[in-house]
């Protein structure tokens, strides 16, 4: 990499969120989107490599649209859903509620609490508290103020969120 290419990806990380909203704006054309810092450094970064050495060959761009429609059949809603919201398969999610620790199990299909299928985690919160939750909001994958996923990606470790105004 050349040192104009490093000294711009390093300086990411100290410059401030306006500026980068900015940098967003001149590199590709569009209003950033409302992700949090770290989405938009990530694609930053991407996208200084990206002009400076060539994007991805129309080969490679061909195979993982591929790859994708055999995950998801080529329908862009599920893989809108699978790519920027519910965390991978096999993630635990995990909830003090009143002294007593739940574990939710992400499944392909939904999700597991206590061997029981789930189809919403909002169905688990509420069997877990009696009253209705949003469950993205209760299992700590979503912030109630900004409305930013915690989890990146789909990859997310086991979330242990104290919400402000908790009633547990």
């Amino acid at each position: 990499m050349s040192d104009i290419v490093l000294a711009r990806l390093a300086a990411l990380k100290t410059t401030p969120t306006p500026d980068l909203k900015q940098q967003w704006r001149d590199l590709f054309d569009s209003e950033p989107p409302p992700y949090n810092r770290r989405f938009l450094e990530s694609r930053l970064a991407y996208r200084v490599q990206e002009l400076a050495y060539g994007g991805l060959k129309p080969e490679t761009v061909n195979r993982l649209e591929a790859l994708g429609g055999e995950i998801d059949g080529g329908n862009p809603v599920i893989r809108r859903i699978r790519a920027g919201q519910k965390p991978i398969a096999g993630t635990r999610l995990i909830r003090e509620w009143q002294g007593v620790e739940h574990a939710v199990t992400v499944r392909d299909d939904g999700y597991e609490y206590r061997g029981a299928p789930y189809k919403s985690l909002s169905s688990i919160a509420r069997a877990v508290t009696g009253t209705r939750w949003n469950g993205w909001v209760f299992f700590g994958l979503k912030n109630t103020r900004a409305g930013e996923a915690k989890v990146d990606a789909g990859f997310a470790s086991s979330a242990r969120p104290k919400p402000k105004g908790s009633r547990g």
